[in-house]
C-alpha cells in the first residue's frame, strides 16, 4: 500500500468496456509526512475520492482484488481516503 494525492482526473470517452463507469484520477505518490514524492499514476477511484485528499493506494493483484475490480484490466486502485498519519518521532 501506497500513500497519495489526488491531484487530477482523466476522462476517457473510448476504454477497455471493463472500465466503463470508473473514475479514473491522477494521483502523486506523498510520503508519511505529506511531502511530494516522484512520479504520478492513474488509479481507479472505489471510494469516491476527491481532489487534494490523501488516498490510500494497492497495486498489481490486490488491485484487481478491490471491490468492483475484480477481472479488470486495472493495476492501481485507491482504497482508502486518509484522515490522519501519524508516525512515532520518539528516538532510540
Amino acid at each position: 500500500m501506497q500513500l497519495a494525492r489526488v491531484v487530477g482526473n482523466v476522462v476517457a470517452t473510448r476504454k477497455d468496456p471493463r472500465l466503463e463507469g470508473k473514475k479514473l484520477l491522477v494521483l502523486r505518490y506523498v510520503s508519511p509526512e505529506g511531502k511530494d514524492e516522484a512520479g504520478y499514476v492513474v488509479a481507479v477511484d472505489t471510494v469516491s475520492a476527491g481532489y487534494r485528499e490523501t488516498v490510500l493506494t494497492v497495486s498489481g493483484s490486490s488491485a484487481r482484488m478491490a471491490d468492483g475490480c475484480k477481472d479488470r484490466p486495472v493495476d492501481t486502485v485507491i482504497v482508502g481516503i486518509v484522515d490522519n498519519v501519524q508516525i512515532d518521532s520518539g528516538s532510540r
